[in-house]
């Protein structure tokens, strides 16, 4: 995992921090250029799973972030904010137009491999790790589902299947606010440890956030997840 960041950003800039995205209603690029299909630019400053489902409702299927989005763990709070976006676009089935830039090599790490691939990505090895990435993407890459008293992740970023299942009632209540990026020194330090070790939560701008997605539906058959 990054290392804990010395950048601490408080609720009002977190909250200001949210990306701005250039929305369609549809994936296809020539059917982007037709009358009707653009809605604008927005700045998307509410918890993200709350915009993206209201985004998918109100038709969305294609969003483009205006903005280069850094994936290291000295990122500022804004690419914090877009890349909790793009789990959630992802998640929900939008195709997502962004810039990745990674300087510290961290990208090689697969960290962020379940998220929409970038149309571009700058810093290191970026062409080899661009290729991987979109080589290798597929929807559910790593996700989470709920079930009655516990949380259970499946994730292959890193190849082969991982499971975790998740029980300790301290560390569901931490689920929901991790969703949105809780300040790390506010996560208990069982949670975090347990988290961090596992892969399953990135550290940018002081604050901790949950990497997996929910899972909405199947994209296949749930064994070949």
């Amino acid at each position: 995992m990054p290392s804990r960041s010395a950048e601490r950003t408080d609720a009002g800039a977190w909250q200001a921090a949210g990306p701005e995205a250039e929305l369609w209603l549809d994936y296809d690029p020539a059917v982007r250029e037709l009358p009707g299909i653009g809605l604008g630019r927005r700045t998307l400053t509410g918890p993200a799973g709350e915009e993206v489902t209201e985004l998918h409702r109100a038709g969305v299927r294609c969003l483009r972030l205006t903005e280069p989005v850094r994936l290291c763990a000295d990122a500022p709070a804004a690419s914090a904010r877009a890349l909790m976006l793009l789990r959630e676009a992802t998640g929900q089935g939008l195709a997502a137009l962004w810039h990745a830039v990674c300087t510290d090599g961290c990208v090689e790490q697969r960290r962020f491999h379940h998220l929409y691939p970038p149309e571009e990505l700058t810093g290191g090895a970026a062409a080899e790790v661009a290729a991987d990435w979109r080589a290798s993407y597929f929807p559910s890459k790593c996700v989470y589902r709920r079930g009655p008293g516990f949380v259970e992740v499946r994730d292959r970023r890193f190849g082969t299947l991982e499971l975790f299942t998740v029980d300790e009632p301290g560390h569901l209540a931490q689920l929901d606010a991790l969703a949105d990026g809780v300040e790390v020194g506010l996560l208990p330090e069982a949670v975090h440890r347990d988290f961090a070790e596992a892969g399953l939560i990135a550290e940018q701008a002081g604050r901790a956030w949950f990497l997996p997605m929910r899972v909405r539906r199947w994209p296949f058959p749930s064994l070949t997840v």
